[in-house]
């Protein structure tokens, strides 16, 4: 299983708000942004900004991937 955070950056678009205007708004730095990006794992004081900053749930913002298709 794999974390996407696809669904961050169709919320993003749905709000018209770009990846830097969201790290201001949850003062969150570049590197997590990056991370992000990456579907990396980011703390959970991240996850918490960010759903904070946007109102949101975290399964507004991320999801689990079954990736074990990929594998095969």
């Amino acid at each position: 299983m794999q974390i996407s955070y696809k669904k961050l950056w169709k919320l993003l678009i749905d709000r018209d708000m770009l990846k830097k205007d969201l790290a201001a708004k949850a003062e969150i730095s570049s590197t997590s942004m990056a991370k992000l990006a990456k579907n990396e794992n980011v703390n959970t004081e991240i996850i918490r900004k960010i759903c904070t900053a946007l109102q949101c749930d975290v399964s507004d913002i991320m999801e689990m991937i079954d990736n074990t298709a990929d594998k095969k």
